[in-house]
């Protein structure tokens, strides 16, 4: 094995760790969501609001680190950002109250927008196209065993010391892998890359944007992150109100649904991925198209579930965050199809603006506003005049099949994603001749 194959490994394994870190630390809150939510007298609405002012800042702060990514060390850019989302991660369990929890939740949201633009960058300088995609999926598979971590050990811990200790707990291994990323080798950009042209042009941005390619996938990226922020905040209350569990039991549920199977999505969907696009340039978007398309009534037949339905519940919604993260591996992968080697850190912090901002934000907030709206008129119609925990129940059930809805569009954006790559392709290789 080469210095460079070590290298790249070492990389991807410490990369790996800390994407897990990053989602651990972002779903913990939604894990002690309820909690949280009582102990701070709130609604379901603020509730998601804490979940959007951290992506809104998350995705403003990504776009100027996406260009230092392209013109920094980008394993020193990690190592920072990793060290400051941890301390504020433990600062979050210091909260008072909302407003002190809010802006522990902001700074955390700062750090970890340093972690996406610089960690795919350096696997595209660090793989060859060819296993990217396979690459991206182990990368991103600290996507669905960070939300299991976050859901386990914040349903053990917070049942047993309380849901301020899950984030003291949390800030030890972002501390520890910080310190590992500084011992990543920088590889050059595009040394991966068949043929290569590295002068920036003189307009990063305006370039990216002319790829038609990316204005679907962000698209796809914006309805994704909608429903991926509202399930991520709002399954384990949803399980605690509508089917009456226990923090624990709740969490356990959704570790298993929303976090572990989905690492089955993303393993077999860079697999699948990798192996279409030999035989076609579009391959990896249709394999995420088609994951969506069938991801979309298993969630529908899931909420169909009567109360007390927590089996058939957590089967088919492990079978949705199956397919559905197929889209990371294969989607990611795709983006670094269609642009330039000194252009994807740019590309990605745009992409991930778009998403945040009009997507991953929106999902929280609006999801719990309907949850009050539709609480709100079943408390109307049972004549009562104060709000009841069955009224919440009901009112986030109801909110919930705005999920489904949206997943078909995704599916529908990536599918006008695969009539656009090969060209884009194609013109992303002739700029580098």
């Amino acid at each position: 094995m080469t210095d460079q194959q070590k290298n790249a490994r070492f990389a991807l394994a410490v990369l790996f760790g800390i994407n897990l870190m990053n989602f651990f630390d972002r779903q913990i809150a939604g894990a002690l969501g309820e909690p949280i939510r009582i102990e701070f007298g709130l609604n379901d609405t603020q509730l998601g609001f804490v979940a959007t002012v951290f992506t809104l800042v998350y995705a403003a702060v990504g776009v100027p680190l996406g260009r230092l990514t392209d013109n920094w060390l980008r394993t020193r850019l990690i190592a920072i950002g990793v060290t400051f989302w941890s301390v504020l991660t433990a600062a979050s369990g210091l909260a008072w109250n909302y407003t002190s929890f809010l802006l522990t939740r902001v700074g955390v949201g700062i750090g970890e927008a340093s972690c996406a633009p610089a960690g795919q960058s350096l696997i595209g300088d660090l793989y060859p196209p060819e296993r990217r995609a396979r690459a991206m999926a182990i990368f991103m598979l600290g996507l669905p065993l960070g939300l299991f971590a976050a859901y386990m050990l914040a349903g053990v811990i917070g049942q047993a010391w309380g849901w301020r200790a899950a984030f003291f707990v949390a800030c030890v291994p972002g501390l520890l892998l910080a310190v590992l990323a500084l011992f990543i080798k920088e590889p050059p950009r595009g040394a991966v890359e068949a043929r290569t042209s590295l002068a920036l042009p003189v307009s990063p941005y305006r370039t990216v944007m002319r790829i038609k390619t990316l204005w679907w996938i962000v698209l796809s990226g914006m309805l994704f992150n909608f429903n991926s922020y509202a399930v991520n905040v709002f399954q384990t209350p949803f399980l605690q109100r509508f089917h009456e569990l226990g923090l624990k039991d709740a969490n356990t549920i959704s570790a298993v649904s929303l976090g572990l199977t989905g690492a089955i999505g993303l393993l077999v969907g860079g697999w699948l991925g990798d192996r279409l696009r030999v035989s076609r340039p579009n391959g990896r978007v249709l394999v995420a198209a088609y994951a969506l398309l069938l991801a979309a009534p298993c969630v529908f037949l899931a909420l169909q579930q009567p109360k007390g339905g927590i089996t058939m519940f957590a089967i088919l919604m492990g079978a949705s965050s199956a397919l559905s993260f197929a889209y990371y591996s294969t989607v990611y992968s795709a983006i670094q199809d269609v642009v330039a080697p000194n252009l994807r850190g740019t590309a990605v912090s745009l992409y991930f603006f778009a998403m945040y901002v009009l997507g991953a934000s929106f999902g929280s907030t609006v999801m719990g506003a309907l949850s009050d709206h539709f609480a709100h008129q079943a408390m109307l119609t049972a004549g009562a005049a104060e709000m009841e925990a069955a009224f919440r129940a009901s009112g986030l059930h109801s909110a919930m099949y705005v999920i489904p809805a949206l997943m078909l569009l995704c599916s529908g954006s990536l599918f006008g994603a695969s009539r656009t790559i090969t060209a884009d392709m194609k013109a992303m290789q002739t700029q580098s001749n």
